[in-house]
């Protein structure tokens, strides 16, 4: 999975759909990229020919002498087996949203299936029916994105609004921010029960800013019908957040912005654009770091940045024991981090589109046929891998 591979990103749609097939396959830490090694199989074969995956065949003998290579003490490489492919599900809206989620740009050109529950099946406890949850474009505090000033005149605004408020008085509650609280604590739980959970651009911030400021009235009056309490933020708890700590709202309801942990500001003045914005993913030690190893397998450590309305995240904000995977050092910002919450593991990857540097609303979505190697989107596809893995266990 070096340079040499032709499509990345489908090949792990061929690694996926092997798994499927109740088929085991090895995945090679740190080894050209990080390459899958698959039984050698006329089916398996044939698949990767149709989906244009580029493949080499060799003999058990080299397999097992490449194995020896890649667990030697001396190398910075690893075997991962991948035994059972997730099940997977996407929390998003059913009804059509004027911006497109790079997650299911990902599982749709990969060829991955993946489920859409949203706030009916949360409300019934069907997560648990799930490995693996990502959520898309999502304001977890129940102020709509903070479009107001820019589009609170549009139908889709306006319908949308409607739609979250109906969905809130059908579940019991006065509020959408109440409805929201009350789901994002069930992904927090599904998390702390043992689930993988990932998320892009405003799920990020938005979710812990909801944890922290649970049960306090923090939303203005355009969002929930009452002015919020000017108190509020200093009553926040920060001990049930994943991955933030000690920020600060950003209370202007017309700013699109939810609070501090956004660097989209920041980085500005620091003289970012789309010609010199890079972020550099950490060299993990395979061995003993197998997690974030399997997160950032590439066949690149510089990629190229880009924008979301959480574009990135300040590094002061961060709490001390979540992994930063991905920075940007002229900005003091991490891109992409990781934890642990409980038994499970969640992973934020700051931004909307790693194909393109400023995805605006109503913008048609990227077509990934013109970037099977994005190295950007396959960070995306490591996350939906990495709870199939276990250790292999040495030969002796």
């Amino acid at each position: 999975m070096d340079e040499s591979q032709t499509n990345h990103m489908k090949a792990y749609g061929i690694a996926y759909w092997v798994l499927k097939k109740d088929d085991a396959i090895d995945w090679m830490l740190n080894y050209r990229g990080g390459s899958f090694l698959l039984p050698a199989r006329t089916a398996y074969q044939n698949e990767l020919v149709i989906r244009g995956v580029s493949f080499e065949v060799i003999s058990d003998a080299e397999a097992n002498q490449l194995e020896e290579q890649i667990v030697s003490p001396a190398s910075n490489m690893d075997m991962m087996k991948l035994e059972k492919a997730p099940k997977i599900a996407v929390y998003s809206p059913k009804s059509k949203m004027p911006w497109d989620d790079a997650v299911t740009l990902a599982l749709s050109y990969a060829e991955i299936p993946y489920e859409v529950i949203y706030d009916d099946e949360m409300m019934a406890d069907q997560l648990s029916d799930y490995d693996w949850l990502h959520l898309h474009h999502e304001d977890f505090t129940g102020q709509y994105g903070k479009f107001y000033a820019s589009f609170k005149n549009f139908s889709w605004y306006i319908q949308q609004q409607k739609d979250y408020e109906a969905s809130a008085r059908k579940h019991g509650f006065a509020k959408v921010s109440e409805l929201k609280l009350a789901i994002t604590k069930k992904i927090q739980a599904f998390v702390a029960g043992g689930g993988f959970l990932f998320a892009m651009c405003s799920a990020t911030d938005s979710f812990d800013i909801a944890l922290a400021g649970a049960g306090l009235d923090f939303i203005e009056a355009m969002y929930d019908g009452d002015p919020a309490n000017p108190n509020a933020e200093s009553q926040f708890d920060f001990s049930g957040t994943l991955a933030f700590e000690n920020f600060k709202l950003r209370k202007d309801p017309l700013e699109y912005e939810f609070s501090d942990i956004d660097n989209t500001e920041a980085r500005r003045f620091r003289g970012l654009r789309e010609d010199n914005d890079y972020f550099t993913l950490f060299q993990f030690s395979a061995k003993w770091d197998p997690i974030p190893t399997m997160l950032t397998q590439n066949h690149t450590q510089l990629i190229k940045g880009f924008f979301g309305q959480t574009t990135s995240f300040k590094k002061r904000v961060i709490k001390p024991d979540v992994v930063i995977m991905g920075e940007a050092d002229v900005a003091d910002e991490a891109k992409y981090i990781h934890g642990v919450y409980g038994k499970g593991f969640w992973t934020f990857y700051g931004g909307h589109d790693p194909e393109d540097y400023q995805h605006r609303v109503g913008e048609e979505p990227t077509d990934l046929n013109l970037y099977p190697n994005s190295p950007g989107y396959r960070l995306i596809l490591n996350n939906i891998l990495f709870p199939a893995a276990k250790k292999k266990k040495r030969k002796t």
